[in-house]
């Protein structure tokens, strides 16, 4: 049997952590299975090594950030292979380029194109344990790419599914998905199986426990992910395509998202082709725009907000203002001060009941509703942030504690 494990910087942040993580990594090895690792940065080092770059540059160019921080991972299979060594286990330790991750040149959030078996393969076949980078792959020019933040996971899928390996792992400092954040809403239960669709709806949504782009690989490409604990030796969470659950379970689990922002656009002229005008705007910027709502036209204007990343409040608000002659609306503003909490479930395409509840939930307490998304299997609210942690107890509460 072929497994492919992920750990990531918790699981890995010093020795005593990378001793417990090559006990797991033996353990399988030694099981007779062909183990290929994927590792990230030890810790907080991907932050540590931006910091060390701002010192230098407040303005880096995003290849030469790419080649500094790649390095973090390098670290950390370097330091795994060693301790393996130690065990007097066979091991290898590769980056990116050795192993073939081909990507785009998107410095900072690159995509991966293909990726190249044979390395693998040989060192596979000697029976090593093969030890690989994440988060990063080489472009055209050869040069080194990262590819966003938790690219680890989607490095580990990327391999599963090329490898066509039997079992893709990713083991994190929680024991496997749950129902809400369990440092947050102390009653939230751990799910034994979840849908591609749901698990990639919660991750979209600020679920922190995979990257949903690796969610995207994994439902394409069939790879069935398993989410374990590397501080815990208990059964995880199955992400998979179909997913047992009882039939009373209606919804699958609560996420909330603090880093985003509403931008609202007041007074646009109130006529065809104004929204297309300022959503393209916003897209030409590459940003991202999540719940979309427009004014019923009032005055020969209307106002429209939508919700985007924190991290491209700038980019967004620069592109409407350099536009906004040409789009022809009045102001932009901005809102930091709120948050979204989404809740998930393929169990909400067959009940008319769960938007009430959740409604229901919010009122009984007090928290404003200012924004509304809904789908087939997903609803979402914008609410002030300071009521968030207060919000998913109470939806929590309405749908698994009563």
């Amino acid at each position: 049997m072929l497994i492919v494990q992920k750990f990531g910087g918790s699981s890995v942040r010093d020795a005593e952590r990378i001793r417990n993580v090559a006990r797991t990594i033996a353990e399988t090895f030694l099981l007779g299975h062909d183990v290929v690792v994927v590792l990230s940065a030890q810790g907080d080092t991907t932050d540590d090594l931006l910091e060390k770059a701002a010192e230098l540059n407040p303005n880096p160019s995003k290849r030469e950030l790419d080649m500094l921080l790649t390095t973090g991972e390098q670290q950390s299979v370097a330091l795994m292979a060693m301790c393996l060594e130690s065990m007097d286990l066979p091991v290898v330790s590769l980056t990116g380029w050795q192993v073939g991750i081909r990507t785009n040149s998107a410095y900072g959030f690159a995509r991966i194109r293909r990726v190249a078996t044979e390395r693998l393969r040989r060192e596979l076949d000697q029976h090593r344990i093969v030890l690989v980078t994440g988060f990063q792959g080489v472009n055209k020019f050869d040069d080194y790419t990262t590819l966003g933040r938790g690219g680890s996971d989607t490095t580990a899928v990327a391999l599963a599914a090329a490898l066509h390996a039997d079992r893709c792992q990713i083991f994190t400092d929680v024991e496997g998905v749950y129902t809400a954040d369990p440092r947050k809403v102390p009653a939230a239960r751990k799910l034994g199986e979840i849908t591609y669709d749901e698990m990639l709806e919660l991750a979209s949504m600020g679920a922190q426990v995979l990257m949903n782009r690796s969610v995207e690989l994994a439902k394409r490409y069939g790879v069935e992910l398993e989410v374990l604990s590397s501080l815990v030796r208990a059964p995880g969470t199955k992400v998979k395509e179909v997913a047992k659950r009882m039939e009373e379970m209606k919804i699958t689990g609560i996420a909330k998202d603090e880093k985003v922002a509403r931008i609202t656009v007041e007074k646009i002229a109130d006529k065809p082709g104004s929204a297309f005008k300022v959503l393209n705007a916003v897209a030409k910027a590459g940003v991202n725009v999540d719940i979309i709502i427009q004014s019923t036209g009032r005055d020969g204007t209307t106002d429209m907000s939508f919700v985007v990343a924190d991290t491209d409040i700038d980019k967004a608000h620069a592109a409407l203002s350099e536009r906004s002659e040409a789009i022809g609306f009045e102001r932009v503003t901005v809102d930091k001060e709120i948050a979204k909490v989404s809740v998930v479930g393929a169990g909400m395409m067959s009940s008319l009941e769960v938007a009430s509840l959740v409604f229901e939930a919010l009122n009984d307490a007090h928290i404003n509703i200012q924004m509304i998304s809904t789908s087939e299997i997903k609803i979402s609210c914008v609410i002030e942030q300071s009521a968030a942690d207060r919000a998913v107890a109470a939806i929590h509460g309405k749908f698994f504690e009563a």
